[in-house]
């Protein structure tokens, strides 16, 4: 392969980085991250500026290429991950948001998902689009904007909104408005694609009530994109990588084969099995998605969804102010005395695999009058762990052997994000799932999974196969915990989430 740059931009849900690849071997050259502002208008609702999405952008793309001392000229292209389902509404004509960008985890729509489910709607969205009728999507939240700007449906109806997930709305600014474009893997997570087909569904435009003259052109992952103003980045750079972030980290994670499976820990927490060419029908309620799309060939994978991993860290430190940050947990957790068992079920934003509750809400059991911050600590991080249980458990119920082409059913997880360089929560996650987990050396697996897409279109980066040689583990996390303590540990947690359900069962 010839050498190359690729500058990938991942932008998260809290954050916003850019990082400049060396290829062909996509080396990390230099970095640029800066934190972006959540709005939490009313309870559930949870939005972002959109010009704050664009701007932390090309300020992050900007610094990248400055802190790395080269010319824009010299790279090969831009791979961009980036939150999914999160929703924007624009005006063509202008470029002017109709409103904030309505974030993934917001719950606003859960009564109009409920009278859907209700309606008898439920079966044809699943069948047609692997996902489960939920606030978390795209689909609602585009109605809501539709129904509740003024003027917006109409607009709408005359073909002069764009709708975009955060992809379309970067490319739409950094191309000056002249690509409305987007991926498989975020058109996946609408509602209104079908994933066995490869397009967008008419019935389910009909049944979410949004004009097809709002959706982006899908591409392949790896696939022309656009081209960049060259007067915000100092040079014309072509768009050649996109990905929703937790396929962009199974990418990055090389998850190529059948069988294998990775999550990723952030704000929430994400686990994709690779499913191969079978998009597999949950009977578990997980999800049926695109891991990716190559040269028009959809390879697809089980999802399980925690909504809140890290954000419960977060909520300890900005929320209640018992840490000071969020290595703070780490420390407190290994303090904190096993025999107290604190469990917190961190369903601020509802619950998603398996149980998909939108109006359950947080709660905390076992309190006792000694319980202090580290068993609040212990508590947040081993309530990830639980949650990946519920997930890997659940994928375990739904697979056959011959489901995965002649790949095994889950013998590795590989795990990545931010919550991935804690030690105590890796061998927790260990324990509890009563399997290795593997940390990888490069752990900004989004953005790399974006620079390999990008790379890859490029002709500067090898076939997934060669590619997939090239991962290296940091290190294995065994499981030592005693089988009848998980056991115990884990009974107490499923009876915990029980008691915090909005509805039985």
């Amino acid at each position: 392969m010839t050498e190359g740059l690729i500058l990938a931009l991942d932008q998260g849900t809290t954050s916003t980085r850019s990082i400049l690849f060396d290829t062909p071997g996509l080396t990390p050259r230099a970095m640029a991250q800066q934190e972006i502002a959540q709005h939490y208008p009313g309870p559930g609702w949870v939005e972002h500026d959109p010009e704050e999405l664009f701007q932390s952008s090309l300020a992050t793309l900007r610094q990248a290429i400055a802190r790395a001392g080269v010319n824009a000229g010299a790279i090969a292209g831009i791979g961009i991950a980036n939150q999914r389902e999160t929703v924007l509404v624009w005006d063509r004509a202008s470029g002017r948001p109709l409103h904030r960008a309505i974030v993934w985890q917001d719950r606003r729509t859960a009564a109009a998902c409920a009278a859907l489910r209700q309606q008898g709607h439920a079966a044809a969205v699943e069948a047609t689009t692997g996902l489960l009728i939920d606030p978390y999507f795209s689909a609602t939240k585009i109605a809501w904007i539709l129904d509740h700007v003024a003027g917006a449906r109409r607009t709408a109806e005359q073909g002069r909104l764009a709708f975009g997930t955060v992809d379309s709305w970067l490319i739409w600014r950094l191309t000056g408005g002249r690509a409305h474009v987007t991926d498989a893997t975020n058109a996946a997570r609408s509602l209104l694609y079908d994933i066995e087909a490869g397009a967008w569904d008419p019935a389910m435009l009909d049944l979410f009530r949004i004009p097809a003259s709002m959706l982006p052109e899908v591409r392949d992952c790896a696939a022309e994109f656009g081209t960049t103003d060259p007067a915000l980045l100092g040079a014309a750079l072509p768009i050649r990588g996109v990905a929703g972030d937790q396929q962009a980290a199974t990418i990055g994670q090389a998850c190529f084969r059948p069988g294998m499976v990775k999550a990723t820990y952030g704000t929430g927490a994400f686990a994709l099995l690779n499913t191969g060419d079978t998009p597999v029908r949950s009977k578990n309620r997980l999800l049926t998605t695109i891991a990716c799309q190559l040269d028009g060939k959809r390879t697809y994978a089980l999802e399980g969804a925690i909504f809140v991993a890290g954000a419960a860290v977060q909520w300890l430190r900005d929320g209640l102010g018992l840490i000071g940050s969020a290595a703070e947990s780490n420390r407190l957790a290994e303090a904190a005395d096993p025999a107290k068992r604190l469990y917190l079920v961190p369903a601020f934003v509802g619950l998603g695999v398996p149980h998909w509750d939108a109006e359950a809400r947080g709660a905390i059991f076992g309190l006792t009058r000694d319980s202090g911050p580290a068993d609040f600590a212990r508590a947040a991080l081993e309530a990830t762990a639980f949650q990946t249980r519920d997930l890997l458990e659940a994928m375990h119920r739904d697979l056959a052997p011959a489901a995965l082409a002649g790949g095994q059913a889950i013998e590795v997880l590989r795990a990545d994000g931010g919550m991935a360089a804690s030690d105590w929560t890796m061998q927790c996650l260990a324990d509890m799932l009563d399997r290795p987990v593997d940390r990888p050396v490069v752990q900004e697996t989004t953005a790399l999974g974006a620079a390999y897409l990008a790379g890859l279109q490029a002709g500067l980066c090898p076939a997934p196969a060669d590619f997939a040689r090239q991962w290296r583990l940091q290190r294995r996390f065994t499981p030592a915990l005693d089988p009848a303590a998980r056991e115990a540990a884990y009974a107490g947690w499923c009876d915990a989430v029980r008691r915090t359900l909005s509805r039985p069962g």
